[in-house]
């Protein structure tokens, strides 16, 4: 079953059982796919590929990230909760991200095979990881691992 189907499943079950939490949700991402086709219309691409919509709700969730950030500094915990509870509905449908440990081995392994040493490499070492583990792993944690790793 398609990623799109899954979220049209969804947010059908969430207006059936009027869900308050989970439907506005679900309604901005069906929203921000629609957007999404449309701008490949124009490219010549007939319908989105799961990839594109992983991408897409990676994005959303940044998006919220950063909000959560400007409401704790804000003291806006009503609005912080509600960005959590949105972060937490977009999450469900993308692939389990690798922990911590299991992103800094492969990190420590594309180091290794990509002969790099200093930070100049960062970017060698940012498209191999990119190209073998994109949906796999959440590249904010990747950069502050390397970080860490090549200083």
């Amino acid at each position: 079953m398609s990623l799109r189907k899954k979220i049209d499943d969804m947010l059908n079950e969430a207006l059936k059982a009027k869900d308050k939490n989970t439907y506005p949700t679900l309604r901005l991402i069906v929203s921000a796919i629609k957007d999404a086709e449309i701008a490949g219309r124009s490219k010549g691409q007939k319908e989105i590929k799961d990839s594109d919509i992983i991408s897409l709700l990676k994005k959303m969730i940044k998006q919220r990230n950063e909000s959560c950030e400007v409401y704790k500094k804000a003291g806006r915990n009503e609005l912080l909760e509600s960005e959590k509870k949105e972060i937490d509905v977009i999450s469900k449908f993308l692939p389990k991200q690798l922990s911590d440990e299991e992103t800094k081995r492969i990190c420590q392994e594309v180091i290794k095979t990509t002969g790099a040493s200093s930070m100049k490499d960062m970017g060698k070492i940012m498209g191999a990881l990119k190209s073998k583990h994109a949906e796999s792993l959440d590249f904010s944690k990747v950069s502050v691992i390397l970080k860490e790793l090549l200083s």
